[in-house]
């Protein structure tokens, strides 16, 4: 059941990043997937190496959502930024 969940949040978060960072047109469903799971990852670390270790990637809840997002988004502006797009 995990599995889904992760996949649910990761296509969640990653639609929603690349809305934000303007990349949503040339993204797939499938990309979308990748990059949410991996924002999801990359977030929280970030919140670990704040101090805040909160985020739970096992559940579905707002603050894993926003966590990922953010995560999702800054990976998204890294790649435009390495690849110059």
């Amino acid at each position: 059941m995990n599995i889904i969940l992760w996949i649910l949040l990761g296509a969640l978060a990653g639609w929603v990043a690349s809305m934000i960072a303007g990349t949503d047109a040339r993204q797939g469903a499938v990309a979308n997937i990748v990059v949410g799971i991996l924002g999801a990852f990359v977030g929280g670390w970030l919140m670990q190496q704040f101090g805040n270790s909160d985020a739970d990637l096992g559940t579905f809840n707002l603050y894993s959502l926003l966590v990922a997002i953010g995560g999702a988004t800054l990976l998204l502006f890294l790649y435009r930024m390495v690849t110059k797009r």
